[in-house]
């Protein structure tokens, strides 16, 4: 082979080897904004149905998907600035939980695609016009936290049919629970009850709380859901408990040793934020995904903390609960 001939083969092979390497690269790995009201461990179970759920897709953090995670520690004030935080590194998704969270995340951003889970009430709050057309970039999960409170109250009136004050245990700065507490208190009215707010914004004021409760002679105590209670669910029921307080919250309070637990399962609705997670990145708008709203409701009773407090549940009640601890 002449010289000239040959050196032009051997530089087109070279010239090769870069485009051919270029075409193997592996595929940008799109990255999720997670936004958390609370804190990492307290939401460890929610974190984990989440990776459950985007594993259904095929999405493996830290492989094929990467998770950007901000927490508020619960202190809902810095949740615009680690919102925009998120907004500015331009994830492909942004995540959140509950109402202050996503109320934060849509002042932050109109163009990122926001996946809400669990926010109470998407619509009364808010957060969209409309579940079946919500527009914008806002799609997600949502409850009914007003209907879900009150009803709460008529079960602990069922149950325990002699109680009569009840402690309202909120935090201030989610707003959805403005609305839960008018619900409830409509509720409390109609079965001439007494219902009083007891106002926390983090775990310090957890003690004066209940003792405030004592002193106001309450006879049982209804947990508000909210993302710093839910973080703080196991030294609630413990306080409940000790201050042998009724006690009522979220299905995951009973498990974490509160008395009743009634409301959705939010361990499926932290999955289902998969799907949605799914769809956006496969290129649909958030604007065309209906908001889901949660259809099955649960009751749970830890018969262990009744007989801490010498209680007794009727066997009707039992015989409906979808889950009894012992």
């Amino acid at each position: 082979m002449e010289r000239r001939s040959f050196l032009a083969v051997v530089s087109g092979s070279l010239l090769a080897v870069p485009l051919a390497a270029d075409a193997q690269q592996p595929s940008k790995v799109p990255r999720i904004g997670f936004l958390g009201a609370a804190s990492a461990t307290g939401y460890a179970s929610q974190l984990e149905a989440l990776r459950t759920g985007l594993r259904d897709f095929g999405y493996v953090e830290d492989r094929t998907i990467a998770i950007e995670f901000r927490w508020a520690e619960g202190k809902y004030d810095r949740l615009p600035d680690l919102a925009a935080e998120l907004a500015r590194l331009k994830v492909d998704v942004l995540l959140t939980h509950g109402t202050p969270g996503t109320l934060a995340a849509k002042r932050a951003t109109t163009t990122t695609p926001i996946v809400m889970t669990a926010a109470g009430d998407a619509v009364a709050s808010g957060v969209v016009a409309s579940l079946a057309r919500p527009g914008g970039n806002i799609t997600g999960t949502t409850i009914f936290s007003p209907e879900i409170a009150a009803k709460r109250l008529e079960l602990l009136k069922e149950i325990f049919p002699r109680t009569r004050r009840v402690a309202f245990l909120t935090n201030p700065d989610n707003p959805i629970l403005a609305k839960d507490f008018q619900a409830t208190e409509n509720a409390a009215k109609s079965k001439k009850m007494e219902l009083k707010r007891f106002e926390v914004r983090g775990p310090d004021d957890f003690e004066s709380a209940f003792a405030a409760m004592i002193q106001s002679r309450a006879d049982a105590v209804m947990i508000s859901q909210d993302g710093m209670l839910n973080a703080n669910v196991r030294k609630i029921a413990e306080l409940s408990t000790r201050k042998r307080l009724t006690s009522l919250g979220a299905t995951e309070f009973a498990g974490a040793g509160g008395l009743l637990g009634y409301g959705v399962n939010i361990l499926e609705m932290f999955r289902r934020a998969g799907y949605f997670v799914d769809k956006i990145l496969k290129g649909v708008r958030p604007a065309d995904l209906p908001i889901e709203q949660a259809e099955k409701f649960e009751l749970v009773i830890n018969l262990k903390t009744a007989k801490t407090l010498g209680l007794t549940i009727p066997p009707s009640v039992l015989a409906r609960a979808d889950q009894v601890i012992e």
